[in-house]
């Protein structure tokens, strides 16, 4: 079963949240907390997107490509830990 990668940030501490949930399915597994200073690129990016869901009139294409954006910039924080 795919997985969908997910994405919050926490402003108190200036993280970013990464969980993930399984296709079809309302549960949330927590992966793991990104510092702003570990992964300043990751922490932009998802403070974009998140300010995309802000908007009153969400455009899906704009907030599909910047989530695409977030999971590849991840996808190579994986590949370099």
């Amino acid at each position: 079963m795919s997985k969908n990668i997910l994405f919050a940030i926490d402003t108190n501490t200036e993280e970013v949240i990464v969980s993930d949930s399984p296709k079809g399915s309302n549960k949330i597994n927590f992966i793991e907390r990104i510092g702003r200073q570990e992964k300043v690129i990751l922490y932009n990016a998802v403070v974009t997107l998140t300010s995309i869901t802000n908007t009153s009139n969400i455009d899906t294409t704009i907030f599909k490509a910047m989530d695409k954006v977030c999971q590849m910039i991840y996808n190579k924080h994986k590949e370099t830990k």
